[in-house]
């Protein structure tokens, strides 16, 4: 099973997918790392990002995303951007998406005791740990 694990920062959505077979967790390795949202005041840009978010999905025939949710008020709240991509993600169609908390991430990292596979790029770390807690969550 594979589960498109998301982390959103600033105007882009930073992918990593992971697979579990059996126990063993890897990482899937994709040429798209990360999509970009363009100035999203526009709404052909917002239109853009959204086509492109699908054929993403689509085309690596991805029905589960897990998305490291952003904190709504205080001192790391998510900027408006951020909930519109998040947005733009929950209404593709047949994908199921789930949002999980930093604190269910960084607990399922510690008990599972997540692999950072070399073949992440250090900025993909969070999206990639994302993926495997809603793998180890769901099993």
């Amino acid at each position: 099973m594979n589960i498109c694990g998301i982390e959103i920062k600033g105007s882009e959505a930073i992918i990593a997918v992971a697979s579990l077979d059996g126990q063993a967790l890897s990482h899937v390795a994709l040429a798209t790392k990360k999509i970009a949202l363009d100035d999203d005041d526009e709404a052909a840009n917002v239109k853009v990002f959204a086509a492109q978010v699908a054929s993403f999905v689509r085309e690596n025939s991805i029905d589960r995303i897990a998305i490291k949710k952003r904190s709504k008020k205080g001192e790391f709240a998510g900027g408006p951007t951020t909930f519109k991509i998040e947005g733009i993600f929950q209404l593709l169609e047949n994908c199921e998406v789930t949002l999980l908390s930093p604190q269910t991430i960084n607990a399922q990292a510690k008990k599972h005791n997540f692999e950072l596979p070399g073949t992440l790029n250090k900025y993909q770390h969070e999206a990639y740990k994302a993926a495997c807690s809603a793998l180890v969550k769901s099993n």
